[in-house]
């Protein structure tokens, strides 16, 4: 398997095909790059060059206990893009991949970076609090990481029903998808995802939106259960020097996967953009 070893000794894994502009995809927690199935086969047809890795404690990435911060994501980002040289690259992240994005193309991404992308994301901040009076309270993500730490395989068995809006009237349930968010998620470490909790809620992103330059491309789904789009797409926009939204009603947290045509359609056009 690919992997790089990053400065403090943790591995993290990546898979890494074919030629031309490379586009960089930065899962969601408790997931792994195999979250990006269907965008790194359809972005590797039309002729990029495509990386997905595991971050640090999930997937195929060594099971560290230590290290579970927005900033070390970053930095372990950036040793990867150093790794692989990549330059002129196009960084998409999902949920808590996007806010992984705005802090990697913030503090690292400099001469390396052409567009980034926010799909369902995290950004700028999810967690109520006093510079955040509608955010989500605290004790919401309490809840997640009492099931988390808990009863890990049935609460994330659960956690896909709302993920992908399978709780929906009319909605089209996959068990395969559900059952391969299942397997993404316990194939990683559980002292990663109970950090990861905290790092994906209480992360502020207010100042890496302030200083990116470079084109970012918001996505969100109108009726995300998980990242409500009032409270984060709409907001994270607005704080964007080169920023564009795209919402799309009835659409759910995990609609890379559910609504993948649509997905892919609109971030293959900001790409040629």
């Amino acid at each position: 398997m690919s992997k790089i070893t990053v400065k403090d000794g943790t591995e993290i894994y990546y898979k890494d095909w074919g030629t031309g502009q490379p586009i960089v995809f930065h899962h969601g927690w408790p997931l792994s790059g195999d979250d990006w199935d269907t965008q790194m086969m359809f972005f590797l047809n039309k002729g990029f060059r495509v990386i997905a890795h595991d971050r640090r404690g999930h997937g195929r990435s060594s099971q560290v206990a230590h290290g579970h911060d927005m900033d070390t994501y970053a930095a372990d980002v950036a040793e990867l893009v150093k790794a692989l040289d990549l330059k002129d690259a196009i960084h998409v992240g999902h949920s808590t991949g996007g806010g992984e994005v705005i802090r990697y193309v913030a503090k690292h991404g400099a001469g390396r970076v052409a567009k980034a992308v926010l799909i369902s994301a995290v950004t700028p901040i999810m967690v109520k609090n006093d510079n955040n009076p509608d955010g989500i309270p605290l004790s919401v993500f309490d809840e997640i990481r009492e099931g988390t730490a808990t009863k890990r395989p049935q609460y994330f068995q659960d956690f896909t029903i709302p993920f992908y809006g399978y709780n929906r009237e009319g909605a089209q349930v996959s068990q395969g998808v559900r059952d391969n968010w299942w397997r993404q998620g316990m194939m990683g470490g559980i002292k990663a995802h109970y950090d990861c909790i905290k790092v994906f809620s209480e992360t502020d992103f207010t100042e890496d939106l302030k200083s990116v330059d470079v084109p970012v491309l918001v996505m969100h789904g109108e009726d995300d259960q998980i990242v409500p789009y009032q409270l984060t797409a709409v907001k994270a926009v607005k704080l964007l020097k080169n920023g564009k939204l795209i919402s799309y009603p009835g659409f759910p947290h995990g609609m890379p996967t559910t609504e993948a045509a649509r997905i892919n359609a609109d971030l293959l056009d900001f790409i040629k953009s």
